[in-house]
């Protein structure tokens, strides 16, 4: 019975998208658990280590969570009546039966613990070679792998001699499955093999034969570059043996990996999305390995024609017409260590700049824009900051007003396509940009940041945390308080600092909700009475208040109307509070995105009230004003969204006395014969 049991708690076939193997081995640890009530100890002395590793394997590498509870069920079971489990109390404690819920949790920590005892090491890595490496499940192969570096450390020579020798050969197989797993599995044994052999300052060839190292080497060589998961597998590769410190500096293959890099960056557009951005992490994160490991001399510079074709070529490719292949060498551009930057970042930094350029055939191109902001802020903290350095080798203060205007530039990206507001995905990189250069600058060469840039920094952070999508706004006000409060030291320039600490006090800088718009408009339209801030936040108010969302309209709306009777006696607050109302309308005649939510807001503000102290005077200038900009944003327009806006304001401005009130009527008389049934009614 004993070894058709064995067999059934590692029974799983595929069929079609599942398996079908789980009720077996879900059985298989219920007859376990009954061998512990059955029989008597001695009678399964002789199946003990069998039984207990079996169980053990289950309970730690099995793809179901419960048949992975019971495995531990039965093992408790074994241990509380037999007795005779090696181990058995110390592994229970390990992996219970809430610990083995987490799947991660088993295959990185757990295992490792339990291969600590000799009598499970080897039977845990050979099921998993044998057993999960060619599982038809992706995520259970990349764990096992993970799992295969972290026990490797346990039996280094075992590893090295006889799993990585069947390793190879299942690496440049037939089955798709077992390749992949195969040869991730080489990538993670050999760099766990190159840490353990620099702990015990010896070389990676201790431990590999020069067998291996050809193995090693012919992997690529035999991968179908048609399937998209071995642009992940093989780049993954790559990683791991150049930061094994592998002996091939000068070696053929070094070129074989670069052209296979660049392959995979080039192909992107062929990938489906929702494996790209696993595979543009994994190129660049095995680009930069490669560079850094096999391009350096001793002297620590590159070589300079290799230096200059590489650059050259990954900015050329920037200007592509494929907005995939933009943002893959724009990542590129950015994992570049120092040394091949060295003398070349003016280039390649106007390079990026030209990617996020909007020009009418790459407007759609958010995604490309959002990398460019990415790779600039990676590459400043690459090459550092010496304030009085070279513009080709260092952020100096030649170089720092065009970094900021670029980045900046980013923050007013709001392109919406068939996607919706992917111009976000731009405003959220180029607010961790501005973030992570301006930082670096505070820790490094403060007096560098000047007050306007600071300003400019704060206001369109203001803005960005008064707007209406939840996701958009947490960034930024998360942004907007890191900057604020950062310490280490103090960001100088903030424009009236001593205010906004007291609106946002430095102990509810982790527990401010932003995402909640209960919670974050009734602070920050307390930026409306910091002139400096008034413009952007009221900006941003009036897309919020003026938008669709219904929670985000309530809370920003009364929030904005709190504010309102706040200075509603103050004549003076009045007076410039609605001067940069104004403003912020003129400044945005046209602009659907603005114009449109603002008439709205308007509406509303006029009929709760919040113009009245102005409507005594005749002629106010904010109602003439107001009036003219209404008449001139609807001046031709067949937008129904915003003429029924305008009649709104046209009638809450009934409300103000003086010769414009005729004015007003001939607007709504104009609008009532106007040919559109839902205007006109």
């Amino acid at each position: 019975v004993v070894p058709v049991i064995l067999k059934a708690l590692t029974y799983d076939e595929k069929r079609g998208a599942c398996s079908v193997g789980s009720n077996v081995r879900d059985a298989a640890c219920y007859v376990c658990w009954a061998f512990a009530r059955a029989y008597d100890p001695a009678e399964l002395i002789p199946y003990i280590n069998q039984i207990s590793s079996a169980l053990v394997i289950a309970a730690v590498f099995d793809r179901d969570v419960n048949c992975r509870r019971a495995a531990s069920a039965a093992f408790q079971e074994n241990v509380g009546r037999q007795g005779t489990f090696p181990h058995g109390i110390d592994i229970l404690t390990a992996a219970d039966y809430f610990a083995v819920g987490n799947r991660v949790n088993c295959y990185l920590t757990i295992s490792v613990y339990i291969a600590g005892f000799p009598e499970y090491t080897q039977p845990m890595i050979d099921h998993l070679v044998n057993m999960k490496i060619n599982h038809w499940d992706s995520a259970i192969r990349e764990l096992s792998t993970k799992a295969l570096h972290n026990l490797t450390p346990l039996a280094p020579e075992y590893m090295a001699n006889v799993v990585l020798s069947r390793l190879l050969p299942l690496s440049v197989g037939t089955d798709l499955h077992t390749r992949h797993g195969a040869i991730l599995a080489c990538a993670e044994i050999t760099h766990a093999l190159c840490k353990l052999a620099e702990e015990n300052n010896r070389s990676v060839t201790y431990y590999l034969n020069e067998k291996s190292l050809e193995g090693l080497k012919q992997i690529h060589h035999e991968v179908c570059s048609n399937y998209q998961i071995y642009f992940l597998t093989v780049c993954t590769l790559i990683q791991k043996l150049s930061l094994s410190k592998m002996p091939f500096r000068g070696d053929p293959i070094i070129g074989g990996w670069q052209w296979l890099i660049n392959d995979s960056l080039r192909s992107l557009p062929l990938v489906s999305s929702a494996a790209r951005q696993h595979i543009k992490e994994s190129t660049v994160s095995a680009l930069a390995a490669l560079c850094n490991e096999y391009y350096i001399n001793e002297n620590g510079e590159a070589d300079p024609a290799l230096q200059g074709e590489l650059v050259t070529q990954y900015i050329s490719e920037l200007q592509n017409s494929e907005e995939m292949i933009r943002c893959g060498f724009s990542r590129a551009l950015g994992a570049l260590p120092r040394f091949l930057l060295k003398g070349r970042l003016q280039q390649v930094l106007e390079g990026l700049r030209q990617v996020i350029f909007i020009s009418p055939t790459t407007v759609s191109f958010a995604e490309s824009r959002r990398d460019a902001l990415i790779a600039i802020a990676k590459i400043c903290q690459t090459v550092g900051v010496k304030g009085e350095g070279s513009q080709e080798e260092y952020v100096s203060r030649e170089n720092i007003p065009q970094i900021y205007a670029t980045l900046l530039s980013g923050v007013n990206d709001y392109t919406t396509d068939s996607r919706g507001d992917v111009g976000g995905w731009v405003r959220e990189a180029a607010m961790t940009s501005l973030m992570e250069v301006t930082l670096l600058l505070v820790q490094n060469e403060v007096e560098l940041i000047n007050a306007n840039t600071c300003k400019q920094i704060m206001c369109w952070l203001a803005q960005q945390s008064a707007e209406k999508i939840d996701k958009f706004r947490a960034h930024a006000g998360s942004v907007f308080l890191t900057l604020l409060h950062f310490e280490h030291p103090p960001l100088p320039h903030v424009p009236h600092r001593e205010e906004l600490e007291r609106i946002f006090p430095r102990s509810e800088k982790e527990t401010l909700n932003w995402n909640a718009a209960s919670e974050a408009f009734p602070r920050i339209t307390q930026l409306l009475a910091l002139p400096t801030y008034r413009y952007y936040v009221l900006l941003g108010l009036s897309v919020s208040v003026g938008g669709l969302t219904e929670t985000t309209l309530r809370y920003s709306a009364q929030s904005l109307f709190d504010y309102m009777k706040k200075i509603q006696n103050d004549s003076s607050a009045m007076e410039s509070f609605c001067e940069t109302l104004l403003k912020v309308f003129e400044d945005n005649l046209r602009n659907d995105r603005v114009s449109v939510p603002l008439l709205i807001m308007l509406d509303q503000m006029l009929a709760n009230g919040c113009f009245d102290i102005f409507t005594m005077q005749e002629n106010h200038p904010f109602a003439v004003k107001l009036l003219t900009l209404c008449k001139e944003e609807i001046r031709r327009s067949k937008d129904i969204r915003k003429l029924r806006s305008s009649i709104g304001v046209f009638c809450g401005l009934i409300q103000f006395e003086g010769d414009m009130r005729e004015k007003v009527f001939f607007q709504l008389f104009l609008l009532l014969c106007h040919p559109f049934p839902v205007v006109s009614r």
